[in-house]
């Protein structure tokens, strides 16, 4: 009987599961914080400095496409190929959500 080095499946699962609430948090709170300053520079935008909705987008962009980045790329690297799909997919996911919400779509 030889020894596996690798992870087993049901705890890749649960990492992912783990990420996934905060992943979700993080995206809801860029959604909001994009919302809210959208509301407010609808009350004070004169059309010609950039508003402040684009501003929070950007970095909301900058937040979730670096956080994908980073915990998708270090769970390929560490050999946890379901995790690093996830965390990938749904803040990259995320990212476009955030970025089509600036775009006024």
């Amino acid at each position: 009987m030889r020894l596996r080095n690798e992870p087993s499946t049901g705890r890749q699962i649960g990492v992912s599961l783990a990420l996934l609430v905060i992943d979700f948090m993080l995206i809801a709170w860029s959604v909001y914080s994009v919302g809210m300053a959208g509301w407010a520079d609808s009350y004070e935008s004169d059309g010609v400095v950039p508003t402040g909705a684009s501003r929070a987008a950007s970095e909301a962009l900058w937040l979730l496409c670096g956080g994908a980045v980073l915990t998708g790329g270090g769970l390929f690297a560490l050999g946890w190929r379901i995790p690093g799909t996830v965390q990938l997919l749904v803040l990259g996911g995320g990212a476009l959500l955030v970025s089509s919400l600036a775009a006024g779509g």
